[in-house]
């Protein structure tokens, strides 16, 4: 994690709006720092221990939400969006149904044997006991990025990793740590649905549009 802290990296790369031509409405919601014991009693609780980076970053900040917008013509029109859940919504995915639906398949009924490993590819997350999984990042609806343990409880730090679940709930590889995630978000600037750049079927073209004037819109202030 950035030497700086978290926040400090993101006010780095997202000067004062009036200093970014196109860039407007930048708001940082910085937490206060975790205490240690809320982080023993959530590893207690979850029978899981945190990573060493993910608690570092807690013990910086516990959790933040960034967005920005962009102005085009005389509207503005809200586009990233960056957020880590406070240790305290690092809540875990169960068997119960993912969407409040009617009739919503749980999600033991969505283990697919078709989403087993590939050759060079990781061994995907199950719904069952064999992973315990929790939500990092609620992507506004997109999907889910989860923090993976893939070989269940006890979970060890060493044995976790960072997957996006899509809205499909199909599981695509993200990175081995958190840190490498941070990095992730960070250089995606909290594009619109930018974690499907790791899927098979890739971003959609309204958000590739969406995203190509903001791309724009930054790259004008550097």
């Amino acid at each position: 994690m950035c030497e700086n802290g978290p926040i400090a990296t993101l006010q780095t790369l997202f000067p004062l709006p009036e200093s970014s031509p196109g860039v407007t409405e930048v708001t940082i919601v910085e937490k206060v720092p975790a205490e240690r014991h809320m982080i023993s009693s959530w590893e207690q609780k979850n029978n899981c221990l945190l990573p060493e980076d993910l608690k570092n970053f807690y013990l910086m900040t516990n959790g933040f939400h960034m967005t920005w917008s962009v102005k085009l013509d005389e509207h503005t029109i809200p586009l990233g969006s960056m957020a880590i859940n406070s240790i305290s919504k690092l809540t875990q995915l169960n068997q119960s149904s993912m969407y409040s639906l009617p009739n919503a398949p749980t999600l033991a009924d969505l283990e697919d044997d078709t989403q087993e490993a590939g050759e060079n590819q990781p061994e995907k997350p199950h719904f069952d006991s064999r992973s315990v999984i929790f939500e990092l990042d609620p992507c506004n609806g997109n999907g889910k990025v989860c923090l993976v343990y893939k070989r269940g409880k006890p979970a060890l730090a060493q044995d976790s990793e960072i997957w996006f679940l899509d809205r499909a709930l199909y599981w695509h590889f993200l990175t081995d740590t958190f840190t490498a995630y941070y990095r992730l978000l960070i250089t995606h600037l909290g594009l619109p649905q930018w974690q499907y750049a790791f899927t098979s079927y890739g971003i959609s073209p309204q958000a590739k549009g969406i995203s190509k004037y903001g791309c724009a819109s930054f790259i004008l202030q550097i």
